[in-house]
């Protein structure tokens, strides 16, 4: 594999550097190590700090795989060491520790979610435990001499934290050194990453060069927002994930904010630029609904991660669930964890007043499950996926599963 020279094609590589980037640094560099032939090792690395991957950590997956489709080596960094320090970027505040446990669990389906997008066979996983636990203090303090104290102080959100007399802890401090050094024990030419991982990946050139190591390039990718337009936050309930199931992907992407559906055609669909540019213009112009454009893009992206025959079968489905008016398009929408009682849910949004309501609601048949899917037959009936319910006459509710 090493020997071998790679796929050189102007088109690719300028897509390479365009769609979807914010930032290449150095792109002189970069463009010169892709035009050489030479195979690249590019790097990139996720904590482990939820068990599911979002769309938005796929945007970055999927310019991997255009680096791989052109022949490059990459080089997956699964960071359950690193996941222990916190990553500090674009955090307000202290981001908590993890335990073993809680990353153990987190990994059960990891490889499976990446391989949805790469060709596992020709990625190279590293666990960066395997050499960040094995550091000695005198190695940490070695690695610690890359930087100084005020170069760690002036990034931006410890300089806001600190600016308003909030504690940053050294632990944060050393999260950079040992993302930067993981660059050193892979030997990464390329290092890839969304846009707020910018100073993480340019600290991987800066421990690289004390090490006397040749840098590596950075390029640094658009951040999705999430749908209802606030930051991608598993924890608020507006994530996409790449492993939800057909119906609740298509779901998800019908009720998001209208204001961001040009942006995910852009950023998370293969669609050509001239084809979503008259999306846009339709949208603007009124001549194309929001709601149609939103069943285009859902079906792209459920075809992206699910194939062409379940795409048909989540948007026939949605469209049997909400044709005829059956459904108020204003329904309310509640993100909750698989697992929690149904009647706890319309309890606290106040379309039940009490478990004994529930129970006769129940035994009346009067609550409809229009997803066509599992009947609710008993009061305790538990959420395991997306669905929206009909309760007596009036009431509606689309339950969310994130």
């Amino acid at each position: 594999m090493f020997g071998k020279k790679v796929i050189v094609d102007e088109v690719k590589i300028q897509n390479l550097l365009s769609k979807n980037i914010e930032d290449v640094f150095v792109k002189e560099s970069l463009e010169k190590k892709l035009r050489s032939g030479k195979v690249l090792r590019i790097k990139l690395g996720f904590d482990p700090t939820g068990a599911k991957i979002h769309i938005g950590r796929a945007l970055v997956l999927r310019k991997l795989k255009e680096f791989q489709d052109l022949g490059h080596k990459i080089i997956f960094i699964i960071g359950d060491f690193t996941a222990k320090i916190g990553d500090p970027s674009d955090k307000l505040e202290k981001r908590p520790m993890l335990n073993d446990e809680k990353i153990k669990e987190n990994l059960k389906n990891y490889k499976q979610q990446v391989g949805k997008i790469l060709d596992l066979k020709k990625v190279e996983f590293h666990y960066n435990s395997r050499w960040l636990s094995k550091l000695k203090f005198n190695e940490i303090a070695e690695i610690a001499e890359s930087f100084t104290v005020s170069q760690m102080s002036n990034r931006r959100n410890f300089k806001d934290r600190l600016d308003r007399g909030e504690e940053v802890s050294l632990r944060e401090f050393l999260y950079p050194l040992m993302q930067g050094y993981d660059s050193v024990m892979v030997e990464a030419d390329v290092e890839i990453g969304g846009f707020d991982q910018l100073f993480n990946l340019k600290a991987g050139r800066t421990v690289q060069k004390h090490f006397g190591k040749i840098e590596q390039d950075v390029l640094t990718l658009t951040m999705l927002e999430g749908t209802d337009g606030r930051k991608m936050s598993t924890s608020w309930g507006n994530v996409i994930n790449i492993s939800d199931e057909p119906n609740d992907m298509f779901g998800k992407v019908m009720a998001m904010s209208d204001d961001l559906i040009t942006k995910y055609f852009k950023c998370v669909t293969d669609l050509p630029v001239d084809e979503v540019e008259k999306i846009y213009t339709g949208l603007v112009s009124g001549t194309i609904h929001p709601k149609d454009a939103k069943i285009k893009l859902a079906s792209e992206i459920v075809k992206m991660f699910w194939g062409e025959e379940k795409s048909v079968s989540a948007k026939n489905n949605f469209e049997s669930v909400f044709s005829g008016g059956a459904v108020p398009e204003n329904i309310e929408e509640v993100f909750v964890f698989k697992g929690i009682k149904l009647v706890d849910i319309l309890i606290d949004k106040k379309l039940v007043a009490s478990k004994s309501e529930m129970q006769r609601l129940v035994s009346e048949g009067a609550i409809k499950n229009l997803g066509g899917g599992q009947s609710v037959d008993n009061k305790d009936f538990m959420i395991t996926e997306t669905i929206v319910l009909k309760i007596g006459k009036k009431r509606f509710i689309k339950i969310i599963v994130k």
